[in-house]
Formats: structure tokens, C-alpha cells, sequence
């Protein structure tokens, strides 16, 4: 009997995308580019060129995708039995953090505030986080604990540490290091974002100090070599900065009970911990840790904005690359009409996103700034709530236009889908965003609703841009009870006028009335693609995603 012979045409290859080219994810982005130049980081231009080059290198996406595959590991004990809390991370971990470090993402806005240093920096923010999102975390934490951090008289010896472009990964004392990191731990197993429900004691034990004793049910980044935590000073919440290594060199007994099993953000670890009398140096005046970590989150709300905006930036760019490689029906999916309709929603609203986070970022480079303070607190949860909800679902578009190949973990949809949601939860999720913007709007009210007027005044020809600044400032002006459940219209209508205002000014005629016809006209419905105006247009894709 004759062996049987495989008929080799079977096993061609045909119709199959290649993975993205190296690309330069800074020049390759026209909104980002245009809008560095727009908010004052034009300085930075040069650096920023530089880094994109080296960020859009498609090893370091490969790198990315195995660090994601790999989780981190617990080692409660060493072989003799010690107990040493040691986390062990994937070797590419230390790569994407020194990158980070690099370009000055854990803290160069404060320690070098040059002109422009906060739009820069989101600039990074928005590269590297379409390559590897979980580094981020950590970066973000040590940088919104720095201005926290400088009023006490105790941080000039750490400024040096946290001033280093130098990633060390080493787990020593502070004094020994290079650099350093902070990490946070709030959240407790009775509640989260209502902090006052905790119950972690603080005990004072002289010369600055408190042993401090309870629980964390969230403790991010546990290798970092100090944590801001919230405990009880007889009764009233205060913050304190907790270091891993204690001055005589022994560890700080803070004991990693578990890591959590989580959706996404696989490289990064986050963890629970007992605080079993851990030292703690307190940080602000007894009983203000609340309004102390209130700050701070207003600095890590800001990169939830940028971490998603970037999330969803890397999806679009994903989509239109299968989009111009695979076919179906006789033609390239770029070529379709329902196809270019999707991905031209989904080009405009990463465009919008990218504009507002920079937007963003020029607010927080004029701390004296009553005004550009204003915009601060009033816009910044109402882009995390927005941009981060967008995300989510942009995310999931973009992995249904690769079809089954988008759901299989070997490729890169998959993973930007579970990682989408952490920025809309962390930090506090969308109802507390909501609720923050109609405090923030209650502090400024007169200044917001004459910003609002005057947006409405600026752009008379745009007339569903004026029914919508109507709308909103009648909401702000309602009872409380009746405030409070439009809530979410409010932000998102907050967020689309201040959106269609910066692309009305700034971006492509073509493109600005794209947005406004499908965003503030009616007609449309929540699903990408489903509008009622034509959106799609060569200009459009091309300028969202111009590489092979």
C-alpha cells in the first residue's frame, strides 16, 4: 500500500496579518504630536522623538506580551525558613520599569519642573503605555506620593533617590539603592472607596514614629521600597509612609498574606498584607490623611486618563493594521463601508481622548493658576469616568475586528481587552468620578458655568454645542437628589463639550465636525459605528494610523 502524501496546498499560509512594524509611536500620532506643541511640552520634542522610536520597537511588544504571560510569584519564606514577603517578577519586568525611569515617568515633573514637564511626561505615559501597561502602576504611584512627600522635613533624604533616572530593582535598604519606588495600600476588606470605613490602628512609639497594626486588602506594587498607607491615630484617619527595610536594616514586618488572582495588568503585582506592628512615619497633620490621599488620587486619576487613552489609542492602531491586511468578501476590510464606519468612530474618539489628556496635563503645569486649577479638579474626573468607560468598550470593538483571531491569547487583543477596565475601577470607579465632578462643580460653580457660556458663545455656528452647554449647566443647577441622578449625563456631557471645543479649535475641519455631528447632534446610538452622519474618510484613517 502506498504511504499517504499530504497534499501540501492545505498547509499554505494566506490571509494572515503580520504583526506591527517598528514604528516611531510618537511621529506616528498626529493628535499627539499636534497636541504637545498645543499645551506647552513643545520643549520636550526632541526626547519625545527619541523615545517613540525606541518604544515602538515591535521586540519590546514581543517582550510585553511574555511579561503578561508570566505572572509575578510569591515567596512568603526563604529555604531556611525566614520570612522575607519577596515577590519574583518576570526578568522583562525590570526592563519596561528602567524604561520608565528613563524617561522620568516615576517623578521628573516635580523634581525637574521645567516649562511643559506634566505634558511631556503624559506624552510618555501615552507611548509606553501602548507597549506594557502594568509598569506603569508603579511609576504613577511613586509620582503622586512626591508632593505629598516634599512638605515634610524628612524627604530631602529621599529626593535624591527619587530624582534618579536609574532604575534599581535590588531589595535592600533605601540608603543602599540607586533609586526608589512607592507603592500605595489603602483599600481594607470592609470597604473601598469610602475610606472612612478603616480600621488599621497607628500607635505612636516615639521620634516621628507609629507601629502600626491591620490590614490591606489592596497593597500595590509590594516591591516598592516604601508605601503610603491610612491608619487610625485614636480614631481619625492619617496617613503614613511605610518603608520595606526599617534604618537598622531589618525588613519592616509588613506580611504579604497573598497575591491577588486579577483580570488584567498581569505583569504588575498587587497584593494583601498584615501590618504585624509595622513602623510607619506619618505624613501631613493627624486626622487629614483622607484629604491627604484626596490629593494624591487626583494625580493618579490623571493617569488613569492617560493609561486608558493609550489602551485605547494601541486598539485603534491594532484594528486598522488587520483592517489594511485581511480580507473577507472579495476585498480588504479597510475597504468596506460598515468597516471604515467603525474604525473612523473609533479613530475619532482616540483622537479626543488624546486631546483632552494633554489638555489635562497643561492644567496640572500651572499649580497657581486659579483657573487652570479649576479645570483641574472639575475635568479630572470627569475624563477618567469618560475616557476610561470608552475604553473598555473601544477595546472590545477593535478585538471583534480581528474576528476569532482577536480572542486567542497568542495575539495582542486579548490583552488589551483585560486590561481595559482597571483604570475605570482603580482610583475610584465611575459613580464616585460622577460624584466628584458635581462636588468639584459645586466648589467653582459660577466660574464652570460661565467657562460653559462662554464654550457655547465661542462656537455660535455649532448649534447642538449649545444645546448641549444648556443642558448641562440646567443639571448643575438642580436639587441636589435630582443632581445626583444625572450624575453620569452631566460628566459625559461636561467631557464632550470640552472634547468637541479643543477639536472645533485645533484639529481638521473634516474631522471636528465628524465629531460633533456624531457626539452632540443625537441620532446615533452608544455602539461605535452606530451614527447617523457618514464618518468615514481616507483622511480620517490615514491620519489616525498612517504604517503599513
Amino acid at each position: 500500500m502506498m504511504p499517504h502524501v499530504l497534499d501540501q496546498k492545505t498547509h499554505q499560509v494566506e490571509n494572515q496579518v503580520p504583526d506591527l512594524p517598528d514604528c516611531n509611536l510618537f511621529l506616528a500620532d498626529p493628535a499627539l504630536v499636534q497636541g504637545v506643541r498645543r499645551e506647552g511640552g513643545q520643549g520636550c520634542e526632541p526626547e519625545l522623538d527619541a523615545w517613540g522610536q525606541r518604544l515602538g520597537r515591535a521586540a519590546l511588544a514581543r517582550l510585553a506580551a511574555e511579561v503578561n504571560r508570566v505572572s509575578p510569584v510569591l515567596r512568603a519564606y526563604d529555604r531556611g525558613g525566614h520570612r522575607i514577603d519577596v515577590v519574583d517578577f518576570h526578568p522583562g519586568w525590570a526592563e519596561f520599569l528602567s524604561l520608565g525611569f528613563a524617561q522620568g515617568m516615576h517623578g521628573g515633573a516635580w523634581m525637574n519642573p521645567a516649562p511643559g514637564a506634566h505634558v511631556a511626561r503624559a506624552a510618555h505615559y501615552l507611548m509606553h503605555g501602548q507597549v506594557e501597561a502594568g509598569s506603569l502602576c508603579p511609576l504613577t504611584m511613586t509620582s503622586a506620593a512626591i508632593p505629598l512627600l516634599a512638605r515634610e522635613p524628612w524627604f530631602a533624604a529621599l529626593q535624591p533617590k527619587l530624582a534618579s533616572l536609574t532604575y534599581d530593582a535590588r531589595d535592600v535598604p533605601v540608603a543602599a539603592k540607586q533609586s526608589m519606588m512607592i507603592g500605595m495600600g489603602m483599600t481594607e476588606k470592609q470597604g473601598g472607596s469610602d475610606l472612612r470605613g478603616n480600621t488599621s490602628q497607628a500607635r505612636p512609639v516615639g521620634d516621628g514614629w507609629h507601629a502600626l497594626t491591620g490590614h490591606k486588602w489592596f497593597f500595590s506594587s509590594p516591591m516598592s521600597d516604601a508605601h503610603l498607607m491610612l491608619a487610625l491615630v485614636n480614631g481619625a484617619p492619617t496617613c503614613f509612609y511605610v518603608p520595606r527595610w526599617l534604618e537598622d536594616g531589618q525588613r519592616n514586618p509588613v506580611h504579604i498574606q497573598r497575591l491577588k488572582d486579577k483580570l488584567g495588568n498581569r505583569s504588575n503585582a498587587s497584593v494583601e498584607v498584615e501590618f504585624a506592628g509595622a513602623l510607619g512615619r506619618q505624613v501631613g497633620e493627624t486626622g487629614r490623611g483622607i484629604a491627604t490621599l484626596v490629593e494624591m488620587a487626583s494625580y493618579t486619576r490623571m493617569d488613569c486618563v492617560l493609561g486608558s487613552a493609550a489602551l485605547l489609542r494601541q486598539a485603534l492602531v491594532q484594528g486598522i493594521h488587520h483592517a489594511r491586511h485581511r480580507r473577507a468578501f472579495g476585498r480588504f476590510l479597510i475597504e468596506q463601508p460598515l468597516m471604515r464606519q467603525v474604525l473612523a468612530d473609533l479613530a475619532l474618539e482616540s483622537e479626543a481622548a488624546t486631546a483632552l489628556a494633554l489638555r489635562l496635563a497643561r492644567a496640572f503645569d500651572h499649580p497657581a493658576d486659579a483657573a487652570e486649577q479649576a479645570v483641574r479638579r472639575l475635568l479630572t474626573p470627569a475624563a477618567k469616568f469618560w475616557v476610561c468607560k470608552r475604553t473598555i468598550e473601544a477595546a472590545a470593538e477593535c478585538m471583534e475586528v480581528w474576528g476569532g483571531n482577536g480572542y486567542i491569547e497568542d495575539g495582542p487583543m486579548a490583552r488589551l481587552y483585560r486590561e481595559a477596565p482597571v483604570n475605570s475601577i482603580w482610583e475610584g470607579s465611575g459613580n464616585v468620578m460622577c460624584l466628584d465632578v458635581l462636588r468639584a462643580a459645586r466648589h467653582d460653580f459660577q466660574y464652570v458655568a460661565q467657562e460653559i457660556d462662554a464654550l457655547a458663545r465661542a462656537h455660535a455656528d455649532q448649534p447642538a454645542l449649545g444645546k448641549t452647554a444648556a443642558r448641562l449647566v440646567c443639571h448643575l443647577q438642580a436639587p441636589p437628589d435630582e443632581q445626583q441622578m444625572f450624575a453620569r449625563q452631566i460628566a459625559q456631557d461636561l467631557v464632550l463639550l470640552v472634547q468637541a471645543d479643543l477639536l472645533l479649535r485645533h484639529a481638521p475641519g473634516w474631522l471636528s465636525q465628524a465629531f460633533v455631528s456624531s457626539r452632540l447632534q443625537g441620532g446615533g446610538g452608544r455602539v461605535y459605528g452606530a451614527q447617523a452622519v457618514g464618518l468615514a474618510s481616507d483622511e480620517l484613517l490615514q491620519r489616525a494610523w498612517a504604517s503599513g
